[in-house]
Order: C-alpha cells, then sequence, then structure tokens
C-alpha cells in the first residue's frame, strides 16, 4: 500500500493550472517560434537549392553516365518551372532542417501536460519518429532510386536500322516531384512501428491481435506500396518488403510494451 501511494505521490503532473487565455497565448508562442523556425531553415535551403537539387538527381546521373558514358541534362519546358522547382528544393529542404525545431515545440506545449510516466513512455517514440523517416528516406534513395532509374532507362533504345531513338528528357520538375513523394512515401511509411507500438502501449492493439491481423496485413502494404510508388514492381517490392519486416518488428515491440495484463492473457 505504501509502496503504490509513493507511486502515485511521484506520478504527477509539473504544469500548474492556466486559464484557456493563457494556454492560448503559449500555443501562440509555440507556433511563432516553429514558423520563424522553418522560415530560416527555407531561406538556407532555397540558398542551396542547385546543390540539394543536384544531391537529389544524383542517383540519375550516375546511371545515365554509367548507361552512355556522357553526361545528360534535365530540362524545364515553361519559364517559370526552373524557378517553381528550386522554391519547392527549399520547402523540402525546409521540412527536414526545420522538424527538430517544430518537434520540439510540440513537445513544450504538449509535455507539461502530461504525468511524468506518460513523459517516459511518449519521448521514445517523438525521438524513434525522425530516425525512422530518415531511415526510410535513405532506403528510397540509396537502394531504390538507383534501381528503379535503371529499370526505367532501359527502355531507352539508339538509333538503328533507320528508326528514331526513344531517349530520356526528364524534366526538372516531374523529376523533383518524382523523387519527393517516394522519400516522403519511405519515410513516412516507416513510421508505422512507432504507430502500431504506441497503439499497443495504450492498449487499443495487441500483439497477439497483430500477429491474427498478419495474412490481412500483408495484403495492406502491397496496397499501399501501389498506391504511394510509381506502377512498377521494382518500386512496390521495394516498399512492401520492407514495411512487412516492419509490421513483424511491431509485433515483437508491441509485445514489449502492452500492458501486462494482456501479456499474461496471451
Amino acid at each position: 500500500m505504501a509502496k503504490a501511494a509513493k507511486t502515485v505521490v511521484e506520478d504527477t503532473i509539473d504544469d500548474k493550472p492556466m486559464p484557456l487565455l493563457e494556454h492560448l497565448v503559449e500555443l501562440r508562442r509555440r507556433l511563432l517560434w516553429s514558423l520563424a523556425g522553418f522560415a530560416v531553415a527555407f531561406a538556407i535551403s532555397y540558398h542551396f537549392s542547385t546543390q540539394i537539387y543536384s544531391f537529389l538527381a544524383r542517383p540519375l546521373a550516375d546511371i545515365l553516365m554509367q548507361k552512355t558514358g556522357q553526361e545528360r541534362r534535365l530540362i524545364f519546358t515553361a519559364l517559370y518551372e526552373a524557378f517553381f522547382t528550386y522554391l519547392k528544393v527549399g520547402l523540402f529542404g525546409a521540412a527536414f532542417l526545420s522538424f527538430p525545431l517544430v518537434s520540439s515545440q510540440v513537445w513544450l506545449f504538449v509535455a507539461p501536460g502530461l504525468y511524468r510516466s506518460e513523459k517516459r513512455a511518449f519521448l521514445p517514440f517523438l525521438l524513434a519518429t525522425p530516425v525512422l523517416f530518415v531511415l526510410g528516406a535513405a532506403l528510397a534513395y540509396y537502394f531504390i532510386f538507383p534501381v528503379a532509374w535503371s529499370f526505367f532507362l532501359s527502355f531507352e533504345t539508339p538509333t538503328g536500322g533507320g528508326g528514331l531513338p526513344v531517349q530520356l528528357e526528364a524534366k526538372v520538375s516531374e523529376y523533383l516531384d518524382l523523387v519527393m513523394k517516394l522519400i516522403f512515401a519511405f519515410g513516412i511509411a516507416f513510421e508505422m512501428p512507432v504507430l502500431l507500438t504506441l497503439l499497443a502501449k495504450v492498449g487499443i492493439i495487441t500483439s497477439a491481435g497483430m500477429k491474427r491481423f498478419r495474412r490481412y496485413a500483408v495484403v495492406v502494404m502491397f496496397v499501399v506500396a501501389a498506391i504511394l510508388t510509381p506502377p512498377d514492381i521494382i518500386t512496390q517490392l521495394g516498399l512492401a518488403v520492407p514495411l512487412i519486416l516492419l509490421y513483424e518488428l511491431s509485433i515483437i515491440a508491441a509485445r514489449l510494451v502492452e500492458p501486462k495484463q494482456v501479456v499474461d492473457e496471451d
């Protein structure tokens, strides 16, 4: 009894009661910090937008060099296309650079209303979120892009037999849209273990239920991959297979964090 009472005393909310107006003022302060951080990150990213775009185009450039032995180009067909492309690059870079600040502001706004035990439970998920996103983006950039681009470029045909060559003349905006879509798709998809483990932590789902749902989850993974990626088997498998592996890891993680009574019932 004494131990239970001690736990109740220790597991308290560190925040003091605040009227609604003060909460709104605090929310405004956190939003302003987040917007200011994003604006600074955008200015930096836009300044280096050419270098960032070159980095994003490097997988395609390397494959084209290996395939033809000479440098190729990306084109734009509207006067404003290049400007808006670099603007998108700036926003893309700003989203990455400002995420630590934005997430910290969200945490500073929410954390005072949480119990100490809730903070200890939630903080690892907050820290794992950017790590898993970067892992998903890295998988897309360093593995999926080279394989997928090689597959697409295999349909180029040289001049021969009096015919016309079929050669890639990629537009800068279309290439950037595809790259950003895949990077965000893989990054967000890799957040699945965080979501499932958090749901298991609060008792909404269980590891046993996830095991029973496994066969349906595999189908869902392939459907999600088909929606988020281009209509080719390489990128779809490149996303679906890691998602299936992450689902299996989520079952293990859910088993470790789910409430003890649920584990005992299993």
